[in-house]
């Protein structure tokens, strides 16, 4: 089996760093190249076979025209994106294999599929409530991923995303509605990434929680992402297509 040559983007940071070692780490891969703010693009794509970016939603248009100029897929990471940031992406993947998930962990992908089934069985009773916490560094919330569990949660209960999730709460809102999905961002210190889904009923509450110590759990997913994506035809696909989930 031929080796993928992965181009990191933004590779002086702490989730650059964290793909090139996972990179380097995987029998399958090798780098391409690497490169960051004022690195020539162009160059380090004609040496790649696909991209990983962990970067800013900001540089995201940029990356997208050059990956469809030259034709490579790419494994998207990063979040924040605007609706039209994302709608960039999405067209993008008519022409090419793209992988786009809020999150690249094995771990959380479990999650994912745990907090629909949990939601299918217990039932309409329960109140829904999401809590995630990170870095102080931070800077867009909520993270992808406390979105993306929201987003499982309203589609479970047959919701919408942006009617029924209520971002915190302050001053007199009132009692909780049944349709309502809490979602609630903590930031602080070197956290990695804590989530969890609170499922809360009179008597009895179930929790669903991962919690991240280190970035090479996102790595290591994001490289097996860029693996396994080097042999699909175009179209937009996530980790759960990648590990087999659905």
């Amino acid at each position: 089996m031929s080796t993928t040559k992965i181009l990191v983007t933004g590779c002086k940071g702490r989730m650059g760093q964290a793909v090139i070692r996972a990179t380097d780490a995987n029998p399958g891969t090798e780098l391409g190249a690497a490169i960051d703010v004022g690195d020539s693009l162009d160059d380090a794509l004609a040496a790649s076979d696909v991209v990983i970016d962990f970067t800013s939603h900001h540089f995201s248009n940029e990356l997208v025209a050059a990956c469809l100029k030259h034709k490579k897929p790419f494994v998207m990471g990063t979040t924040g994106h605007t609706d039209g940031e994302l709608a960039t992406i999405r067209a993008a993947a008519q022409n090419l294999p793209v992988v786009l998930a809020p999150n690249f962990s094995v771990g959380v992908n479990t999650l994912f599929w745990l907090t629909r089934k949990a939601t299918e069985i217990l039932g309409p009773d329960f109140d829904l409530e999401v809590v995630e916490m990170h870095h102080r560094m931070k800077t867009d919330s909520p993270s992808g991923t406390a979105r993306r569990l929201a987003e499982i949660l309203a589609e479970a209960r047959e919701l919408s995303y942006d009617k029924h999730v209520k971002h915190g709460r302050f001053g007199d809102v009132g009692a909780r509605t049944k349709s309502e999905i809490g979602m609630h961002a903590l930031r602080g210190g070197d956290v990695v990434g804590d989530h969890t889904v609170v499922y809360a009923n009179l008597g009895e509450r179930v929790e669903l929680t991962h919690k991240a110590s280190s970035r090479d759990t996102f790595a290591t997913g994001a490289v097996r992402a860029a693996r396994w994506l080097a042999s699909q035809p175009s179209g937009i696909y996530d980790m759960q297509d990648v590990l087999g989930l659905k």
